[in-house]
């Protein structure tokens, strides 16, 4: 089985890269500007975060690594990524809950929002050097929707675990990219965890990364620099319900979550059309 699952990622790999071999002259040496400077911060900041990440209290340096890699690579592709409603976020664990637009999600989320949480990143994503290696290391936890329901089982077992361990959790929801940029319909995983935790939702809505890279894209088009902006705004805590059988509540907090993440949305991308 472990075989199998690994030669399905390596199949994967190969795809995109196969999609990449059929870009144009253009096209690759835009792919190169923007993606060969994140390669090597990330190799940069990945070894900062390995070899100084232990020896600081809680993996601060990993922390601060993580940081400033996001918002050098925003900086690098000349996207402004603001956010709103930081003083929403509330002590101890949650869960940040957002809207899935792009690849670029990871780097303006860690650019943006606040607090030392913990991704629920895809398995396949561990096993890229420096990135997975920083990833191990400062606890986030590896997601593989292909395993079955023992796997997710196991990983809402270790989203709990970080929840009750005090740290912020943060999960998309819809489970992969939309498409369009609107929200699709949640997942249940991350709100299995808030419930059984006890733990608030934190809704999150980002807008503008679909435009700028959109699913199945490799690389950015050439927009002018004022058009490469994204917003996030975060919202209120939403705390799970008391009353009702496990299911109903994961239910009725999910809803309650994706309601408020569309309301968001709307505010985001009215802030950056108006803006």
């Amino acid at each position: 089985m472990a075989l199998n699952n690994r030669l399905i990622r390596m199949r994967k790999a190969w795809d995109t890269l196969a999609r990449g071999r059929g870009m144009s002259l253009s096209e690759r040496a835009r792919w190169m500007r923007q993606w060969i400077p994140m390669g090597v911060r990330t190799v940069g900041y990945g070894t900062v975060s390995l070899t100084l990440g232990p020896l600081t209290k809680e993996r601060r340096a990993s922390l601060w690594a993580m940081r400033r890699w996001s918002q050098g690579c925003l900086a690098s592709v000349n996207i402004q990524a603001t956010a709103y409603g930081a003083d929403n976020v509330p002590e101890g664990g949650f869960v940040f809950a957002s809207n899935h637009q792009s690849l670029l999600d990871v780097v303006v989320l860690g650019a943006t929002l606040p607090g030392d949480f913990k991704w629920a990143a895809k398995r396949s994503l561990m096993a890229i050097p420096f990135l997975g290696w920083h990833l191990k290391l400062a606890g986030h936890v590896p997601v593989d929707r292909e395993l079955g329901k023992r796997a997710a089982a196991e990983v809402i077992h270790r989203f709990e675990a970080v929840l009750r361990s005090g740290k912020p959790l943060l999960v998309f929801p819809e489970g992969t990219r939309s498409e369009t940029g609107e929200v699709k319909e949640f997942k249940n995983g991350g709100f299995y965890a808030a419930v059984r935790a006890g733990r608030p939702v934190v809704p999150v809505a980002l807008d503008g990364a679909t435009e700028l890279l959109s699913k199945g894209e490799l690389a950015m088009g050439p927009l002018a620099s004022e058009r490469r902006r994204v917003v996030v705004m975060i919202g209120k805590p939403i705390e799970p319900p008391t009353e009702g059988s496990e299911k109903e509540r994961v239910e009725a907090l999910r809803d309650r979550t994706r309601d408020a993440v569309v309301l968001l949305h709307k505010e985001a991308r009215m802030r950056r059309l108006g803006s």
